[in-house]
């Protein structure tokens, strides 16, 4: 490998719009993120589906889906 090419390797702490904090290591000194697997819904179970114009239930009416309770 040559010399002096690579970037610097931080640790750092990451922070998340939703007030989480964790630490990681990067090649920046500081890192924001707006979601994080704390509030994210697929890690939360908390995942809803958006309905436009009434297509999930359309969709749902079609192939007689019942809804998951929430």
């Amino acid at each position: 490998m040559q010399k002096d090419i690579h970037p610097d390797y931080y640790t750092v702490q990451v922070h998340c719009a939703c007030g989480n904090t964790f630490e990681t290591r990067s090649t920046v000194e500081q890192l924001r993120v707006e979601i994080c697997s704390a509030c994210h819904p697929f890690f939360t179970g908390k995942q809803k589906l958006v309905d436009t114009a009434g297509r999930v239930e359309k969709y749902r009416r079609k192939y007689q889906i019942e809804q998951a309770a929430e």
